[in-house]
């Protein structure tokens, strides 16, 4: 696996690190981030996915939230930053 580090949240401190990484052999993205609330957890669950599918969390997966500045580093296929993100 080669990864590629693509940012960490601006301003960060030593204990606050929401960072991305590409995965340069699949395209794959891995994010550290923050665990959502049970609460959000709950909202998601509430609101679903596609028609058909189950809402819950199977336990090799989890609902994790990214702030926005962090959009910024996620690849687009125009090679274009997000369009919401922001650099500060």
């Amino acid at each position: 696996m080669k990864l590629r580090f693509l940012g960490i949240i601006p301003n960060t401190g030593k204990d606050d690190s929401p960072t991305i990484w590409l995965d340069e052999d699949s395209g794959d993205l891995l994010i550290q981030s923050y665990r959502a609330t049970d609460e959000e957890r709950k909202a998601c669950q509430e609101v679903g996915s596609v028609p058909g599918h189950g809402t819950d969390v199977p336990e090799h997966e989890a609902v994790i939230r990214l702030p926005k500045v962090m959009l910024q580093y996620i690849p687009r296929p125009d090679g274009d930053a997000a369009d919401e993100a922001s650099g500060t």
